[in-house]
């Protein structure tokens, strides 16, 4: 029953974002980071804001988690709070795979088979620690950090490179994030 409905929610996001990429003006194609260190890359992600999915519209503490496995694909767990910082806790666990040639930059996020989306690390800091993933569509977009908070300077620069992909940032949603709950 549950993956009934989850099938149904990921085929009304898939025709929402079809009509969005129909709807937006056709932009260049995303600029990768050139190259990922996978093994670094992997852990715990916070999602700092979004231009969320249909299943994350009302997330709070929103935490993005990577396992590189054997085969080389990446065990992937999505939680958060439904509703509010202590509402029902969600988890999703869709795979990724690395697209070859791509400086692991580029992935293939699969929730149900055979359905992939694209996911484009478009930027990530030296450190590994802020990460911006997006789509060519401009339909979603994720800023990401190590921890649950980043400065307001870091928010401001991060937003404004999200602008510079092309999103419309009037679509954009802050995480909040329960602080007591990430210690």
């Amino acid at each position: 029953m549950i993956a009934y409905y989850i099938k149904r929610i990921l085929i009304m996001s898939l025709l929402s974002s079809m009509i969005t990429a129909c709807a937006s003006p056709n932009l260049p194609p995303i600029k990768m980071v050139p190259k990922v260190d996978l093994p670094k890359f992997m852990g715990d992600w916070y999602v700092i804001a979004a231009i969320p999915t249909m299943i994350e519209t009302e997330s709070y503490n929103a935490v993005e988690s990577y396992q590189l496995d054997k085969d080389g694909s990446i065990a992937t767990t999505f939680t958060f709070n439904q509703g509010s910082l202590d509402g029902k806790l969600k988890t999703y666990k869709p795979r990724g795979f690395v697209v070859e040639n791509s400086g692991n930059a580029l992935w293939d996020m699969q929730f149900i088979w055979p359905i992939k989306a694209e996911y484009i690390i478009a930027y990530l800091n030296e450190d590994y620690t802020q990460t911006i993933i997006a789509r060519n569509k401009r339909d979603f977009v994720w800023l990401m950090a190590r921890t649950p908070t980043i400065s307001d300077t870091e928010y401001r620069e991060s937003i404004a490179l999200i602008a510079k992909l092309g999103y419309d940032l009037s679509l954009l949603r802050k995480v909040p994030h329960n602080q007591n709950k990430h210690q």
